[in-house]
């Protein structure tokens, strides 16, 4: 199995019975993984995705220096260089059938999605206190400078998200899937938005009301438990960050369906969401197992595919290459840094559990076919200004570039507004009678 993928690095195995092998080309640091049982052997022959997980968890495999990070990132570099053909047979048989069955297994309808997010998000606050910014927030960072701190290119993520959706004060806003409240927050205090944050997870209900309670931006922001398929009203812009990978891919369409449904004619969307850069597959096993259940890493062609069934303008695709792996390099350091808490909270498998998650996500990010995009979406050909200068521009400059602002200072935009307006209010209203008429008797025309 390892002969067939493993093609670059040095890797020592040594086998239950104290014998040993030696895997790759000798390149690169060497490292040594030890397989402490004959079940581990086989289960890690059959299932590799699955095994590799839990048998770390279990410590029936250890990596000598405990050195997780070099140890995946050997592996998932292999991995995602091989293809199908490198596989045993039986792992093809597997691979098949995970990647046939992803709408089945990832079919999240609205109870088990609670189910789901209760799964995560529900865990102890401190947890998430221990490893992530100030802000809470759970999701890619947007780092303007590899070396920026954690706490800036958070901000900077926020902050690039506001200019994306061109923010003005008064807005109404709907942030689907708000976490603890951060960037809602950030867009009533900053930008002088009204917004309706919505979360699954009860744990995220309660803080985010208490911060907003406590900033005194109650009467701006208004926390919902509730279900991006029972919203209701209509909103001038609409936010979506990191929730888009729980949607599952039998409710694309009713996904963005729903966005266009909620969105103003003029409004403006961002999604923002990790996304796999190779043909569709299923999940990994060992993540929808233990981290995210009911999880799904769309690929840029699925999600367009639903953007187009929902009659909605992709008006720009961005993509965010290595951004996720830095950010997951801060989380892995802040929760090694805090590992002993951790096991106060839970237990040491625990630790382990989440040292894996941490740490196979950056390689995966840095190794694998996973980037993270934004898709800025509306239903009207010109709700945005038509370069994305407005983008990089001081803010006093781009608040210039506004969609209103710049279609009135636009004569070519202006008559395309003109037009889509004469548009809207002839569907809007009824033909007159005697519009009938002349088509029922040509010789009045």
């Amino acid at each position: 199995m390892l002969r067939g993928v493993l093609r670059k690095g040095a890797l020592h195995v040594v086998m239950p019975d104290g014998t040993s092998r030696d895997y790759g080309d000798g390149s690169g640091p060497p490292l040594t993984a030890r397989i402490h049982d004959a079940a581990t052997l086989r289960r890690l022959s059959l299932n590799p995705e699955l095994a590799l997980g839990e048998a770390y968890m279990n410590e029936s495999l250890t990596v000598d220096g405990d050195d997780l990070q070099g140890f995946l990132a050997m592996l998932l570099h292999n991995v995602h260089r091989s293809t199908l053909q490198d596989r045993v047979w039986w792992q093809k048989i597997i691979l098949g059938l995970r990647s046939g069955l992803r709408g089945v297994a990832q079919n999240n309808v609205l109870s088990r999605a609670r189910r789901n997010v209760s799964h995560h998000y529900d865990l102890s606050g401190e947890l998430y206190d221990l490893f992530l910014d100030t802000d809470r927030q759970y999701s890619c960072a947007y780092f303007t400078d590899p070396h920026e701190t954690l706490e800036q290119a958070q901000a900077d993520k926020k902050a690039h998200i506001a200019r994306k959706l061109l923010i003005e004060p008064g807005m109404r806003v709907l942030d689907i899937g708000c976490g603890w409240g951060g960037l809602a927050l950030s867009l009533a205090r900053d930008h002088c938005a009204r917004v309706v944050g919505i979360t699954l997870s009860r744990e995220q209900h309660a803080y985010a009301t208490e911060r907003a309670k406590a900033e005194g931006l109650s009467d701006q922001v208004e926390f919902r438990l509730c279900d991006y398929r029972n919203v209701q009203g209509t909103f001038d812009r609409i936010v979506s960050v990191g929730m888009f990978e729980h949607v599952g891919p039998r409710h694309f369409t009713q996904y963005f369906r729903t966005i266009r449904e909620l969105l103003s004619p003029d409004g403006i969307a961002l999604v923002h969401t990790i996304g796999w850069t190779a043909p569709p597959q299923g999940t990994n096993p060992w993540m929808a197992k233990y981290i995210f259940p009911g999880g799904y890493i769309p690929t840029v062609s699925e999600a367009m595919s639903a953007v187009e069934r929902a009659r909605l303008w992709a008006a720009d695709i961005e993509c965010w290459r290595l951004h996720y792996a830095y950010t997951l390099h801060h989380w892995y350091e802040r929760f090694e840094q805090h590992a002993d808490e951790v096991r106060a909270l839970y237990d040491a498998r625990f630790v382990r559990m989440w040292r894996f998650y941490l740490a196979a996500s950056e390689q995966t990010f840095r190794h694998g076919t996973q980037a993270v995009f934004q898709y800025q979406l509306s239903r009207e050909v010109d709700a945005v200004p038509l370069t994305r200068d407005y983008l990089y521009l001081p803010p006093e400059q781009a608040a210039q570039h506004h969609a209103g602002q710049w279609r009135a200072s636009d004569p070519v935009a202006g008559r395309i507004t003109a037009a889509a307006s004469r548009r809207r209010s002839l569907r809007e209203t009824p033909p007159r009678k005697e519009a009938l008429s002349d088509r029922q008797n040509p010789s009045r025309r």
